[in-house]
């Protein structure tokens, strides 16, 4: 499959050439993860699979505008937006998409996706905490997962909901590459918060040997970077 990153930016203001725009991944020209941005619907996509209901992922959430693809995502918005809620696999053409339910936010729900084509899968998180662990046989030979770099200390920034209990936040980064390197040699980091602009090319590298420390490669994501899988 070929990726195309199309924003690496979080929830942050702007302040480096290359991860300028919000969160939005392409595969294939034609499945599009989440809409940080309103031009992403330009590159002609079927179908565009939000992971949740936060402007930097949706940008539709505060702009609302007309979408004339299928728009998936794990609950509806509050205006009146032509989403399509995801509880089971969707099949696109030669791909099947499959969400994972995620921890990440207690006011909107959050789901990851599983790509699938043929016999080759991909992973895709959004902003995440965590997975429990009876999804986690769904993850087994991901050939690579595209994850969140919101923290990079670990432990994250994690919290809990007084009222329903619910965890919330993000993990760290050594977190996240605990939980997925069991199920792929391939880990690309993107929605980077403030931390990694404070230098990003010591950054990039401090990511790179967090990897390698574990055993997987770490990709660290750039707006417009692009992958073939079958390169990995």
């Amino acid at each position: 499959m070929h990726i195309t990153i199309l924003g690496t930016r979080g929830e942050i203001g702007p302040s480096a050439p290359l991860h300028a725009k919000h969160a939005g991944v392409l595969v294939d020209g034609t499945i599009l993860f989440d809409l940080g941005e309103r031009e992403y619907l330009d590159r002609g996509a079927d179908a565009a699979f939000i992971t949740h209901l936060h402007p930097d992922h949706a940008f539709f959430v505060t702009d609302p505008t007309a979408i004339d693809i299928p728009l998936y995502a794990p609950e509806q918005a509050e205006h009146d937006m032509p989403i399509m809620v995801i509880e089971e696999p969707v099949t696109v053409g030669p791909y099947t998409v499959t969400p994972v339910p995620t921890h990440h936010s207690v006011r909107v729900k959050s789901t990851a996706y599983l790509l699938e084509k043929e016999e080759e899968k991909i992973l895709y998180t959004g902003d995440v905490i965590w997975i429990n662990r009876e999804f986690h046989p769904l993850l087994e030979g991901c050939r690579l997962v595209i994850t969140d770099g919101s923290l990079v200390r670990k432990g994250g920034r994690v919290m809990r909901d007084k009222e329903s209990g619910k965890i919330y936040g993000h993990a760290g980064i050594p977190d996240l590459i605990d939980l997925f390197a069991p199920f792929t040699d391939h880990i690309l980091f993107l929605h980077f918060g403030s931390w990694f602009f404070e230098d990003v090319e010591a950054s990039a590298d401090r990511l790179r040997a967090l990897g390698e420390a574990k055993g997987v490669s770490v990709i660290v994501g750039s707006d417009g970077m692009e992958i073939d899988t079958g390169s990995l």
